[in-house]
Parts: structure tokens; C-alpha cells; sequence
């Protein structure tokens, strides 16, 4: 039986963006599951290859039925070590699976921020050769505490847990390293009306659109090298 990866999109999007490219030029097969939409939470079974939560506009922390039952999906598969991969409200996700509190960050954090690796050999495992600092998409205002035994791997300016590894094959991330351009020209069009402010942690509408292929072709490059390390342990 040919595994797949499952992908756990929680907004309107028609594509989860870099992760999916990622996996189809590299032949590994997955699907959508989208709970927000009455997909039902599918359980866990030798068909997983990994598990891949995006990110999305509610809380971690919302009493909604699907959140609890992706957290606890998450339970099962740390369990039986299945490949975890969280992108923002997923990384969060991840965190409340692991018993660790989802809080409101010191700041609201949008838009392109620079990010540092931290002097530890999980960073230089995750991160490779790519370039110190580098620049990563944020749309959050919550964050996650580093659960017990995790590797801090990068940290911004704003947010000091931004992406975290556990065990050998779970990566939590505050960020959207996923971002490509026809994702996030979507994001920034339909919340325009969100962007009209900026602060040192925050950008406008204009700031994010300006030199957006440029940032996106390096944030590819850095999706690239987290992407190909956590498949690396992929059930397939």
C-alpha cells in the first residue's frame, strides 16, 4: 500500500502552497483534509505517511470539535512517531498536543521579519546552509510555548518561539514558511482591510507587495531545506 502524506488545510484556500509543491515534485502523494468545511478527522492508520497542519484565522485554544480532534489526532501519532509538520495555528496544534499553553505573543507579528538561528545542533541539523539571519512570512498573534525536550531552532525579533523540532521527525513553526506568490497576493487581497496599519512589527498592505517574488524566492529556498529534512522520515 502506497502511503500518503495528509494535509490538514483549515481556511478557503484552494492550494496549502509550498508544502504541496514540495511534495508533488518530489512523488510523494497526499491529500486534503479540510475539517473546517465538514471533512471528518480521519483516524490514525498504517495509510499515514505524515501529518501536515496549515495554519488558519481561529485559536488553537477555540472549544470547536475538529481543534480537539486534531489535537488529539496529533497525541496519537507523537504515540506511534509518525512525521509532524505544523505551520503556524499548526505548530500551535502541535504545542497543545504536547501539553503546552498557546498564549497572546507580546506583539502582533505580519509580515516579512527577519529570523536567527539558534547555536544548537538541531538548528544546523534543520536549517542546513541557509543563511543567517533569513527573512520569514508572519500573520500571527498568539504563540506557543516550547514543550519539554524540544529543540528551539529559530527566533525573531517579535517572537522568540518561532519553530521548534521534537523528537526526530516533528517540526512546529510560528511562521508561514509555506507561502508561494499566488498564496499570499490571495491572503493580502482579501485582508486588505487588515493591512492598513504598521508598526515595527507589523506591515501594511504596501510594505508586504513590495519586492514580494523577490522574498518569496528566498523563502522557497529556506521552505525547501525544512521541508526535504522532515520528509526525510516520512512512513512511505
Amino acid at each position: 500500500m502506497k502511503r500518503q502524506v495528509v494535509i490538514f488545510l483549515h481556511m478557503d484556500d484552494k492550494h496549502p502552497g509550498y508544502i504541496a509543491d514540495y511534495l508533488h515534485n518530489h512523488q510523494i502523494p497526499f491529500r486534503i483534509i479540510r475539517a473546517d468545511q465538514g471533512d471528518a478527522i480521519p483516524p490514525l492508520d498504517d495509510s499515514m505517511a505524515g501529518l501536515v497542519f496549515m495554519g488558519g484565522v481561529i485559536s488553537a485554544n477555540d472549544n470547536i470539535p475538529w481543534i480537539k480532534a486534531e489535537i488529539e489526532l496529533i497525541r496519537q501519532a507523537l504515540r506511534r512517531k509518525v512525521p509532524v509538520l505544523g505551520h503556524c495555528l499548526g505548530g500551535q496544534l502541535i504545542s497543545r498536543a504536547l501539553g503546552q499553553e498557546v498564549s497572546t505573543n507580546s506583539v502582533a507579528e505580519v509580515g516579512w521579519h527577519s529570523c536567527s538561528r539558534q547555536p544548537n545542533a538541531a538548528a544546523a541539523e534543520w536549517l542546513g546552509d541557509t543563511i543567517d539571519p533569513f527573512t520569514m512570512f508572519h500573520w500571527h498573534y498568539e504563540t506557543f510555548e516550547l514543550p519539554p525536550e524540544a529543540q528551539l531552532l529559530f527566533s525573531s525579533q517579535h517572537c522568540l518561539n518561532q519553530a521548534y523540532s521534537y523528537g526526530d521527525n516533528v517540526l512546529a513553526m510560528q511562521g508561514h514558511v509555506e507561502m508561494t506568490e499566488p498564496l499570499l497576493n490571495s491572503w493580502i487581497t482579501q485582508w486588505r482591510d487588515h493591512l492598513s496599519e504598521s508598526s515595527a512589527s507589523v506591515q501594511n498592505y504596501e510594505q508586504i507587495a513590495q519586492h514580494l517574488a523577490a522574498n518569496i524566492a528566498a523563502l522557497n529556498q529556506v521552505a525547501e531545506q525544512l521541508y526535504q529534512r522532515w520528509a526525510s522520515r516520512l512512513y512511505l
